[in-house]
C-alpha cells in the first residue's frame, strides 16, 4: 500500500531517481561478482560459437542467438561496473602504493570488457577473466587474505582466483 501511495505521488511530483554504490561506504566489497560475470561472458561466447558452427539457424536458434549476445554484453558491462566500484571506492593511497599498476590494470579490464562486447572471441574473454583474477588478487592481498587458483566447477571450467578461507 505504501508503495502504491509513493507511486501515485511520484506520478505528479516526479521524485529524482537516486542510485549508488557507495555514497555511504558499507565496506562490503568482493571481486567475485566481476569474476562470475567474466565466466558468464566466456560461457555465452562458447554457446555463440556452438551456434555459429551449425551454419543455417532456425528461428528458435536465432532467438537464442539474440539472447546470448544480449547477455554476453550485459555481463561484460557488469565486469566493468563491479571493477570500477572497487577501484573507485575501496582502493585508496595504501592500496595504490602496494600495487602501483592498479590504474593500468583497471584500464586494461575496461578495454578487455569492451572487446568482449564487440567480438565473439573466446581468447578475448579468457583474457578478461585473467585480468579480473589479477585484480582480485590485488584486492585480497590488500585485505591480508590468502588466495588459491581453482577450476570453477561449471562451464566454462576456467581457472578462478578465490580467497582461501
Amino acid at each position: 500500500m505504501f508503495y502504491q501511495l509513493l507511486n501515485s505521488i511520484d506520478a505528479h511530483v516526479k521524485f529524482d531517481l537516486a542510485s549508488a554504490h557507495c555514497d555511504i561506504p558499507c565496506k562490503i566489497y568482493d571481486p567475485s561478482t566481476a569474476q562470475l560475470a567474466a565466466l558468464s561472458v566466456i560461457r555465452f561466447t562458447d554457446l555463440l560459437i556452438e551456434l555459429e558452427e551449425k551454419g543455417s539457424l532456425t528461428v528458435s536458434q536465432m532467438s537464442t542467438l539474440s539472447r546470448l549476445v544480449r547477455e554476453k554484453e550485459i555481463h561484460a558491462e557488469k565486469v566493468k561496473s563491479e571493477v570500477r566500484v572497487i577501484w573507485g571506492d575501496y582502493f585508496k593511497v595504501p592500496q595504490f602504493e602496494k600495487f602501483p599498476d592498479t590504474h593500468e590494470l583497471v584500464h586494461s579490464i575496461m578495454l578487455a570488457g569492451s572487446a568482449c562486447k564487440q567480438h565473439v572471441d573466446r581468447e578475448k574473454c579468457v583474457k578478461l577473466l585473467e585480468l579480473v583474477n589479477q585484480f582480485a588478487g590485488y584486492f585480497w592481498e590488500t585485505k591480508g587474505v590468502a588466495t588459491k587458483m581453482v577450476t570453477c566447477p561449471y562451464p566454462p571450467a576456467e581457472q578462478v582466483l578465490y580467497p582461501d578461507l
